[in-house]
């Protein structure tokens, strides 16, 4: 195994979440100038805006999505886009038959 690859620095931390005041004490190489006292001992300190105290997902507040409402709505994009390809092809059918046409009027006129 390599020698000097992992820090030296790794010590206890605590992490507290902003939104709530829930602190974490683990260990981190995590680099601050604050510190905090917490069961008489003073860490260094780590402020974070969210954590698994506050997240939606560990918190059960994540919005739930429809899975219907979801498959409704690709279903009428796909109606949609169908309905496009098929406009598309009959304008380039017209767009062929007038061309057809044009080029058979030219040659009646050349008298071909």
């Amino acid at each position: 195994m390599k020698k000097d690859i992992h820090p030296s620095d790794y010590r206890p931390v605590v992490f507290q979440d902003l939104s709530n005041g829930q602190t974490f004490l683990t260990k981190s190489t995590a680099k601050t100038t604050e510190t905090i006292k917490l069961d008489g001992v003073e860490y260094p300190l780590v402020k974070v805006h969210i954590s698994s105290s506050t997240h939606p997902f560990f918190t059960g507040q994540e919005k739930l999505l429809d899975m219907e409402g979801r498959v409704d709505k690709f279903k009428a994009r796909a109606e949609a886009a169908a309905k496009a390809r098929e406009a598309k092809k009959a304008a380039a059918s017209a767009g062929q038959q007038k061309a057809k046409k044009e080029r058979k009027d030219e040659t009646q006129k050349l008298g071909r």
